[in-house]
């Protein structure tokens, strides 16, 4: 390979930092090794960071080596560099304020940071402006997303909040009519205290889309699959249609996460997630993300959240940190737990209909892998009765009775009575979401044992 000229100048002003670094260093006094930060970015596509590359302090430097050739080695590995899947990511995230190298990303619990002077101010001040632990865990949901910038909020309402404080007085939100009951209740009954307009839809529906689409249309928002009957929309089409009116797609993926579905790649502007559910993992925290597209978008999300206080606490995200490295083995394995769940539910003859994607019969099926690697973890099924469902929900051994989804435990409950209670029940009924409907998270217990504590409640359950 060539040598690049753009980086000749990269790398000798690399080698007299690090000459100037090493000559100032007292043995025995500083650590044995430092890093030396530059960065490049070449074309405006691929950035170069030498964050990584540490010199012996108490060593030479090699003066024979050029410039030219280090310019080549570095040039090759960045063009060479395969695109890591999700699962190295997330076991490779950087700590890059970090001079020691701690395996475990630092945990900064403070409020505020001492600046240089009376009249400079350092990168950090306040942490409700923003923390080297939380910055870690933006930079890698960024990362997993694909997306120019995250952020992390003290919940998922949180996020959807900053969100729906886009749109002002007059403006319209056009919003599917199966979503979780929290966004709901903050669509019906919060956002509209503010003059907006908020339109509600079938999104699995383009043609019922396309006509509530219109020019006063600052935000569509939408989950697929919805929250919990399972239904699919086409995020494509849809991003097209919010796009040709100067809308902005708002796509929730909490039920996906990450590494079964990328929205901003489809179209999306802005990616929520509650990271309360599959990003943590294990019940313990919450937070909310967004992953958005656009820095115009990005730095007016960030006033938002920084105006009000929303972003997430350095302890809770260093909780996050930890609970994420297993993201996408535990995700892997709840899939595969729920496949088999549904396709023993879908054959039991007490049980009427089963809503998951991985079903044959799904109505969007071939829609949803069209724009998703997997079917998830989360379903629903109906039994025709409630005093069944009841009984079903109350009896299981293994699935613990909570709102919530995507912890590894095992999770039951009728959302009618807990998670949807704040719609009003002609309003779930009009909209196909019934008093017996169960809904299933499936966590990592041995799926024998789950579908045996399953057939027995459906099995023992009232006529």
């Amino acid at each position: 390979m060539a040598s690049s000229p753009t980086l000749k100048p990269f790398v000798s002003s690399l080698y007299s930092d690090s000459t100037r670094h090493c000559g100032s260093l007292l043995e025995n006094y500083f650590p044995r090794s430092f890093q030396v930060k530059k960065e490049l970015s070449l074309e405006g596509k691929l950035k170069l960071s030498t964050k990584q590359f540490r010199l012996n302090c108490l060593g030479h430097i090699d003066t024979d080596v050029s410039a030219s050739f280090l310019a080549d080695s570095v040039a090759k590995q960045a063009v060479n560099e395969e695109n890591p899947s999700i699962s190295t990511l997330l076991m490779n995230f950087d700590n890059n304020f970090d001079p020691y190298g701690a395996m475990s990303t630092p945990l900064y619990q403070t409020a505020t940071f001492k600046q240089p002077s009376a009249t400079e101010n350092g990168p950090y001040d306040y942490t409700r402006s923003g923390n080297p632990t939380r910055d870690v865990l933006e930079r890698l949901l960024a990362k997993l997303e694909k997306a120019d910038r995250a952020f992390c909020f003290t919940s998922g309402m949180a996020a959807l909040s900053a969100v729906a404080n886009l749109v002002g007085t007059g403006q319209e939100i056009v919003a599917g009519d199966d979503i979780y009951g929290g966004s709901d209740r903050l669509l019906s009954q919060v956002t509209p205290r503010s003059g907006v307009v908020v339109k509600r839809v079938n999104t699995s529906d383009l043609s019922e889309v396309a006509k509530v689409i219109g020019p006063k249309t600052k935000l569509v928002w939408l989950e697929s699959p919805t929250n919990p009957r399972q239904q699919i929309a086409d995020i494509r089409r849809i991003a097209e249609m919010a796009h040709t009116h100067g809308a902005i797609l708002l796509v929730d993926n909490s039920i996906m996460t990450p590494v079964l579905s990328r929205p901003l790649e489809l179209g999306a502007d802005i990616v929520m997630h509650s990271a309360t559910k599959f990003i943590a993992g294990h019940s313990d925290l919450m937070a909310g993300v967004l992953a958005v597209k656009g820095e115009s978008l990005a730095k007016e999300l960030y006033f938002l959240q920084n105006a009000v206080g929303s972003g997430l606490a350095p302890f809770d995200c260093w909780i996050c940190l930890r609970g994420i490295k297993t993201m996408a083995l535990r995700v892997e394995k709840q899939q595969e737990n729920a496949q088999k769940i549904a396709e023993f539910l879908s054959s039991h003859p007490r049980v009427k209909k089963v809503n998951y994607a991985g079903l044959p019969n799904h109505p969007g099926r071939d829609l949803h892998y069209s724009q998703a690697k997997g079917a998830g973890s989360v379903l629903s099924f109906l039994t025709g009765s409630l005093p069944l469902s009841k009984h079903v929900v109350e009896t299981t051994k293994y699935f613990s009775i909570t709102v919530s989804f995507g912890s590894v435990k095992s999770l039951i409950s009728l959302p009618c009575f807990m998670s949807h209670a704040s719609i009003p029940s002609a309003v779930r009924e009009a909209r196909g979401l019934t008093e017996d409907l169960v809904r299933l998270s499936v966590g990592i217990e041995d799926v024998e044992d789950l579908i045996a504590d399953l057939d027995k409640a459906l099995r023992t359950g009232p006529p």
